[in-house]
């Protein structure tokens, strides 16, 4: 489910109350995020020149610790510090900032990844800062786990957005129930336009994996206080939100078999120290 997009001119990166919200209950969010596939991490190890990563909003290090067991030495930078506190609990070292504040004090690293946060980062400032410091040849990988409901429930989850959220200055329900690819993809054609507006980069390229996940009932509802659109939404609108939806994997039968598609977009530092 994308972070609903606002129909003003503003990116994502302007919304800081939502960008900095996630870390209200860091240990659900680290608890019910999907992880990446391994054949993605598994890319990025073998496209990066070297072991040493900066993870970008790392959050809590969920991507973080998957790089670190595939071989990375991984360091974290994340604006929230109840996010990055977490992170460094679980094992993974991280510093509180801004990646457009952050000061790498001539630091460099063989690959910049960010794991379902770059949106929230400036994408020109952002890829000029990654080009700032990646070594020659690294690697630059940004990627989004898009979910996609089954079309039914995808419709009733949009029902239950549309009535959680009738302030909304777009149509939430018309966000909501398209295809979570065709969101992400077009936020990826930005990223993309973005790194060469920066320049030190090579042609962007795109990666994509897909795969299954089955929830159950109360792993679903879960994880759904953790999605963007709801972080900041009242308590007595959230309940209805996950009332409705109950109500909608309990007709399903209880379960739900839930897509993935995991978008990157990646590019070669050029030059370089």
């Amino acid at each position: 489910m994308p972070t609903l997009p606002s129909e003003e001119p503003r990116g994502a990166h302007q919304e800081r109350a939502m960008a900095e919200s996630f870390g209200e209950d860091p240990e659900r969010y680290d608890r019910t995020r999907p992880r990446y596939p391994e054949a993605l991490i598994e890319a990025v190890v073998a496209a990066s020149p070297g072991p040493d990563v900066l993870d970008v909003g790392c959050g809590t290090g969920i991507a973080s610790r998957q790089l670190q067991a595939a071989g990375c030495r991984v360091l974290g930078v994340e604006p929230d510090a109840r996010m990055a506190a977490l992170a460094r609990r679980l094992g993974t070292p991280a510093e509180v900032a801004t990646f457009e504040a952050w000061e790498p004090d001539g630091r460099t690293f063989d690959a910049v990844t960010a794991a379902q946060a770059w949106h929230w980062v400036d994408p020109v400032a952002g890829a000029a800062k990654a080009a700032r410091v990646l070594r020659s040849g690294g690697l630059l990988a940004l990627f989004w786990n898009a979910l996609e409901f089954p079309a039914g429930l995808r419709e009733g989850v949009a029902d239950a957005c549309a009535r959680a959220l009738p302030d909304a200055p777009f149509d939430v329900r018309a966000v909501m129930a398209r295809p979570a690819v065709e969101t992400y993809g077009a936020g990826l054609d930005r990223t993309a336009d973005a790194i060469v507006e920066a320049g030190g980069f090579g042609v962007p390229r795109r990666w994509r994996f897909d795969w299954e996940c089955a929830y159950g009932r109360d792993e679903l509802l879960d994880q759904l206080p953790t999605f963007g659109v709801f972080t900041r939404l009242p308590a007595d609108r959230m309940e209805r939100v996950l009332e409705d939806v109950g109500a909608l994997v309990d007709a399903a039968g209880g379960s739900v078999s839930v897509r993935y598609a995991t978008l990157a977009v990646v590019a070669e530092r050029t030059g370089g120290a």
